[in-house]
């Protein structure tokens, strides 16, 4: 009799292990309609831990090819876009992360991915690839670079970078990359971020600090100057660009409404903060980038 109970308890025991061992691997998706795309994003991830990028690519592209509903596809496109990062392939890596924006929206990967996109665009606009989006132009005899870059409408420091110049010197029958597509920029005062778009598309984004109060003025802008290590005017005092006095930091790009623009930050505590007095104010850095991105003449739409 107490061997048939111990076999029974046994029995019993097992059972319930069992259960919950099945429980388990249902919830962490090892068995189960999505069994197997966990399987291969798990060993993605061990590839990718190994170095082993090549074949990491190709776990992950069965998962998206194989389970395109699975609700691990956003996190398989993000892992696809870092491997392809990581190999240097700019284009496929962009690539990974528009889709992601597009087909989950929601994605608790939101937010990295729009970091990851953004870095992405900066790199390849700088770079010399050309995507299907640019243009090559052959230089003619009488060209000149400041003026290629006027007529595409693009900036001189962006037309340098992509072409690998570290000076104005061109030749004749040369070939340029001339990035193609119209920049424009909007600032979410509720969230204090500037959004950096192409031709309505999204290219990066940036945190800033809008006016206490609501002061920065909503409406649509154009950026009628640029200045580098601009000096500051405050009530008939010069703050000159050196003084740690300055709040505008390196850079200026001011709008067709006097007394307001797009500058840098002495003070970067105050970024993600209603503190300037109207002015949308960014980490010194990232105006340094938008300044050689946004030509002269760029719209910039505030919103409340």
């Amino acid at each position: 009799m107490r061997r048939q109970l111990l076999v029974g308890l046994a029995v019993t025991v097992g059972l319930v292990l069992g259960v919950t061992l099945v429980v388990w691997a249902a919830t962490q998706g090892w068995i189960g309609p999505h069994g197997r795309a966990k399987r291969l994003l798990v060993s993605a991830d061990r590839l990718i831990t190994q170095g082993e990028l090549g074949r990491a690519q190709g776990q992950l592209e069965e998962l998206l090819t194989a389970f395109p509903d699975s609700p691990l596809s956003d996190e398989a496109l993000m892992k696809l876009g870092h491997v392809h990062e990581q190999q240097g392939h700019l284009q496929p890596a962009q690539a990974a992360y528009r889709l992601l924006l597009e087909r989950f929206p929601s994605s608790p990967l939101l937010t990295r991915t729009q970091e990851r996109l953004g870095a992405v665009n900066v790199a390849l606009l700088f770079s010399p690839t050309v995507t299907d989006s640019d243009l090559t132009y052959e230089v003619k005899p009488g060209d000149a670079l400041g003026a290629i870059a006027s007529k595409h409408h693009v900036t001189l420091e962006v037309l340098k970078r992509a072409n690998g110049l570290t000076g104005d010197l061109i030749r004749p029958r040369q070939k340029l990359k001339i990035p193609n597509g119209h920049f424009s920029l909007l600032v979410d005062k509720s969230q204090n971020q500037l959004l950096l778009t192409q031709d309505n598309q999204l290219f990066k984004s940036y945190p800033v600090a809008t006016g206490t109060d609501g002061s920065t003025p909503v409406g649509t802008f154009k950026i009628v100057n640029k200045l580098t290590n601009p000096v500051w005017y405050r009530q008939g005092a010069v703050v000159p660009p050196d003084s740690p006095e300055n709040i505008l930091g390196t850079r200026w790009l001011g709008f067709d409404k006097k007394g307001y623009g797009i500058h840098g930050s002495v003070d970067p505590a105050g970024i993600g903060k209603q503190v300037t007095a109207g002015c949308v104010r960014l980490h010194n850095a990232d105006v340094e980038e938008l300044f050689a991105i946004v030509p002269v003449g760029t719209d910039v739409t505030v919103v409340d």
